[in-house]
């Protein structure tokens, strides 16, 4: 809910989209789907890219997509047009940043991410690359097809390509739960751990110490 609350904030702030929405926009003008079906349709194809990730989709991913809509509709049916530059920058601001805690939140939940913070955290599992880092790049990249597109980018675009990847990486580590033992980190999508045949010879060979008295 927060996540769409952000959304929402940062239409209502008129400085700039977020990078997906850019993109979500920059598709939307190109074909005759409105922008929440965009939304869904782009939703399921980031899904496919899980695959070769090894992910695996939960509670939090299906309401990724099927709440935030609504969540953003509600929202800016309650929240009035702002005019004066002295409040959209503010609240500008406090979206990005309230993104970036709904982020962190719903991940360390345990109930498995978005299809697109998935995406994330799955190249943080399976690269080994700071979650900063790939969520920056995946949002400077979508940030690009978008404008190609003909989507709209402003200020606001800029910084929140800039600031979600040190934002999401401070609140994963800010809301991480202690996770039971043999889980992960909420900080990595949930996928199939890799067992280096090094390590499986290893646990095969070794014998308690009684036995080989």
């Amino acid at each position: 809910m927060l996540y769409g609350a952000s959304m929402a904030l940062q239409l209502r702030a008129g400085l700039g989209l977020d990078p997906w929405d850019v993109f979500h926009q920059g598709v939307a003008g190109h074909t005759s789907l409105s922008f929440g079906t965009v939304t869904i349709v782009v939703g399921a194809a980031v899904l496919l890219l899980w695959i070769p990730l090894r992910l695996r989709p939960g509670l939090g991913t299906v309401s990724n997509v099927a709440v935030i809509g609504v969540v953003v509709d509600i929202t800016l049916g309650l929240m009035p047009d702002l005019h004066a530059l002295a409040l959209r920058i503010p609240l500008l601001v406090f979206s990005v940043i309230l993104n970036g805690a709904a982020t962190g939140l719903y991940i360390s939940a345990h109930f498995g991410p978005g299809p697109r913070d998935g995406l994330m955290t799955g190249l943080h599992q399976r690269t080994g690359r700071s979650v900063r880092l790939m969520r920056t790049t995946i949002e400077v990249t979508v940030l690009a097809a978008g404008f190609a597109l003909g989507g709209s980018v402003g200020v606001g675009t800029v910084l929140y390509a800039l600031s979600i990847g040190p934002l999401a990486q401070y609140f994963l580590r800010f809301f991480a739960l202690p996770s039971p033992a043999g889980e992960r980190s909420p900080v990595v999508a949930q996928g199939e751990p890799r067992q280096t045949q090094k390590t499986q010879q290893t646990q095969t060979t070794q014998t308690p110490t009684h036995d080989r008295i």
